[in-house]
């Protein structure tokens, strides 16, 4: 996503899953609008939290587990990362391998 929301790319790895596709945009498409990556939401939106069911609005659109990322620049952010079809944890891991990658390239040239 860019820093508006919109969609900008997307792969999709063989034999994963139809409904990871969606699920990646939303996840990218919630660390944009909140500005915050979607494994913070977990403790914020649970039973009793103030954000409980936020994942009710915006379409449903919001996810509140891990595997989006937004990404930076000079403070700003101006897109976000998406990535669905593992675990959880393997989500992030993927997700947290891509920012890595995109500020190691923002740095390379020199942005």
């Amino acid at each position: 996503m860019d820093e508006g929301g919109n969609f900008v790319a997307c792969h999709r790895m063989d034999d994963a899953l139809l409904v990871s596709i969606d699920i990646a945009q939303n996840k990218a498409w919630t660390s944009v609008a909140l500005k915050m990556p979607t494994a913070s939401l977990a403790e914020a939106s649970a039973p009793g939290a103030e954000l409980y069911g936020i994942n009710t609005t915006n379409k449903g659109r919001i996810i509140l587990f891990g595997g989006g990322i937004p990404l930076r620049s000079e403070n700003r952010i101006i897109g976000a990362v998406g990535v669905s079809g593992g675990s959880v944890e393997q989500d992030v891991r993927v997700a947290e391998a891509a920012v890595k990658a995109f500020e190691t390239m923002m740095i390379e040239a020199g942005a």
